[in-house]
């Protein structure tokens, strides 16, 4: 039976270079997103299911899991991709919209695998797919709620892959660190922003990893950029 892929947080770009690629292996794809009228045209392409969903209330994660379940089976891959962002001076920031960033960056993070977790362990297999940033790892100035967001994220990561890989389940954290090419934002042509399509391929081979040799985080950086 083909696997299924569900991705949260889903759109163009680095997500749908994901889905893309784990169909291009068989894969039935469940697309989950709180504006689903947007992923039209990439669920037509891949005849993939779309489902409405805001990572930051566990009525609508657990709605949304539980009707990917129902349509396609507990999923056997689920990429966490929503990111909450706020920028400003730290004294200017509103204290509202940080907290929005925080639920959709870390808090959205853990919903989502509490729901999808528990059946999981029950089949006894599973892998999760998270993505991080370079403020998983460093904070920026007049950036303070992404980087919380990211480190909440990646501490989550980190837990989980120490709990759950002895269990069957492999949690792996992508530490994104560059600016990622897209229609909007073209590469020069030195490779100097990440390609979605190889970031995918790198997704993808992580999943496919023997669990003699699982990995619990990847750093992905273009060649031009600093550690």
């Amino acid at each position: 039976m083909a696997e299924t892929v569900l991705i949260v947080g889903a759109g163009e770009g680095l997500s749908a270079s994901v889905a893309r690629r784990f169909a291009k292996d068989g894969a039935r794809i469940a697309l989950a997103a709180r504006n689903t009228d947007k992923l039209a045209a990439l669920a037509a392409e891949l005849n993939a299911g779309t489902y409405p969903c805001d990572v930051t209330e566990r009525a609508s994660v657990d709605a949304m899991a539980g009707a990917v379940a129902r349509d396609l089976g507990v999923p056997d891959v689920v990429l966490f991709n929503a990111s909450g962002r706020e920028r400003g001076p730290f004294t200017e920031l509103d204290p509202e919209a940080v907290k929005r960033a925080l639920l959709v960056s870390c808090y959205g993070g853990y919903l989502v695998c509490n729901a999808v977790v528990p059946p999981m362990l029950e089949r006894g297999s599973g892998t999760i797919l998270l993505t991080g940033a370079s403020a998983s790892v460093k904070g920026y100035p007049r950036s303070a709620p992404f980087a919380m967001g990211k480190f909440g994220l990646r501490g989550l990561a980190q837990s989980l892959a120490r709990e759950l890989q002895p269990q069957g389940l492999h949690v792996v954290h992508f530490v994104i660190d560059g600016g990622i090419r897209s229609a909007a934002r073209p590469d020069d042509g030195r490779d100097a922003l990440l390609d979605p399509d190889a970031i995918a391929e790198t997704y993808f081979q992580a999943a496919r990893q023997h669990r003699s040799a699982w990995t619990w985080e990847v750093e992905l950086r273009p060649w031009v950029e600093s550690f």
